[in-house]
């Protein structure tokens, strides 16, 4: 009797893990859909900004600007940043350890970038950090799991100013970045000095085949200098931005995907724990009535 009642109680346990495992993860799938929605519609705005700075930078040969340069000098003993995006809460699978993994084998595969300032947003990174005595010069609570656009733009200009004063010299941020519902993947972007990758490896021929075989020709109103000094702060911006964008985005989907792994856990054990439950209650019936069998037959 005491098996099939400590059998039931874990039955029930069971259950009420279940439910709560499936809330969470319907929760999750409510927020996911909301930060996909987000992710998407600023996406088209980040990818035109940093198409228009990509072109502008690459058809500037006598026009430069310190967030593409460089702070020159007066930089070059200052430390770098490193931003490192993790989740204010857990229950999200494997999404703060790749974020983590990525950060701890850029410092070991790069000394000046553990030497330098660490910055963390999201409160489960700091115990592995403080874990790996790695020191965190600042740990950002401001963002939450929907930041807000002048909380980031907030951030962006603060590092803008520093890097163009010379107090650092490269900003990296490690974060997740979101492809699609099924494949996310934790990235090293550098966000200052501002980089183009399409500027740097597609040459005089691929612009030409992606503007259909012509050679753009830009004409400036105000002068390229000054739309540069614009566009590139409000394109550094908008990088920022969707890197917490789809952060977030990423951490929803993981635990989406955890708590979905953990209901039909939940669901197989309940089911052979019911399994169990049956047959030790079949046993116990079927002891019980030998017992009343044997008993009768000893009265005989």
């Amino acid at each position: 009797m005491a098996k099939t009642r400590e059998i039931k109680k874990r039955i029930k346990a069971v259950g009420n893990i279940r439910r709560i495992t499936k809330t969470m993860q319907m929760i999750a799938t409510a927020k996911f859909s909301a930060a996909q929605g987000r992710v998407i519609a600023s996406k088209p705005y980040t990818e035109t900004i940093f198409e228009l700075v990509t072109d502008l930078a690459a058809s500037l040969e006598d026009v430069s600007h310190p967030l593409l340069s460089g702070p020159g000098d007066k930089g070059a003993a200052a430390p770098e940043l490193t931003l490192v995006l993790t989740s204010d809460r857990g229950l999200c699978g494997p999404y703060n350890g790749a974020v983590l993994r990525t950060a701890m084998q850029l410092f070991r595969s790069t000394p000046s970038a553990k030497a330098g300032q660490i910055e963390l947003v999201g409160k489960k990174g700091a115990g592995a950090l403080k874990f790996n005595r790695i020191p965190v010069a600042k740990h950002h609570t401001q963002f939450g799991d929907k930041p807000a656009y002048e909380a980031v733009e907030a951030l962006a200009q603060d590092y803008i100013e520093r890097f163009i004063k010379g107090e650092i010299k490269l900003v990296r941020v490690v974060y997740t970045r979101f492809l699609s519902a099924g494949r996310q993947a934790p990235t090293v972007l550098q966000l200052l000095p501002f980089e183009a990758p399409t500027a740097s490896k597609a040459g005089p021929s691929a612009k030409a085949e992606k503007s259909g075989g012509v050679n753009q020709v830009y004409e400036f109103s105000p002068d390229a200098a000054s739309l540069l000094g614009d566009l590139l702060p409000a394109a550094i911006k908008a990088v920022l931005f969707q890197v917490f964008q789809d952060a977030v985005v990423s951490e929803h989907v993981a635990r989406m995907i955890a708590m979905k792994a953990a209901t039909d856990n939940a669901g197989k054990m309940s089911k052979r724990l019911t399994r169990t439950y049956n047959r030790a209650r079949q046993a116990q019936i079927t002891t019980e009535l030998t017992e009343i069998i044997s008993g009768a037959a000893a009265l005989e």
